[in-house]
């Protein structure tokens, strides 16, 4: 599968963001998404995550960082997965990155459960 990030741009801060991620090449619907984010000097690091199963619906996962500021959703008609970034932060600085996970690990935060991932879009946050 191949994703396509875009969104990312110069905010100041308490701004808004909308990242998406436009998956192509398999049944999106199948894969469990997920956003990482990699600052500068930094390791990539867990953002949100949405699953989505016929016995437990749609879930979501959020980092303690940016609970209650991001939102992750998902649109399986246009196989695109969304993040919405309210109150950005200058700690919110990084590439960000979507992925897929195929085979429902479960393990959402981890980057290792991942097996498609999208080229990554920049969101500066600037004071």
């Amino acid at each position: 599968v191949q994703l396509q990030a875009s969104g990312g741009g110069l905010v100041q801060v308490g701004g808004s963001l909308r990242l998406s991620c436009v998956a192509s090449g398999r049944t999106f619907s199948r894969f469990d998404m997920g956003w990482f984010r990699q600052a500068p000097g930094k390791e990539r690091e867990f953002v949100a995550a949405i699953s989505q199963s016929s016995w437990s619906g749609v879930r979501t996962y959020y980092a303690d960082s940016v609970k209650g500021r991001f939102t992750i959703s998902r649109d399986n008609a246009k196989n695109t997965v969304s993040l919405q970034m309210n109150s950005l932060k200058p700690e919110d600085t990084a590439v960000y990155y979507c992925a897929a996970d195929e085979d429902g690990s479960g393990t959402y935060y981890s980057d290792s459960s991942y097996e498609y991932w999208g080229q990554g879009t920049l969101v500066t946050v600037s004071s």
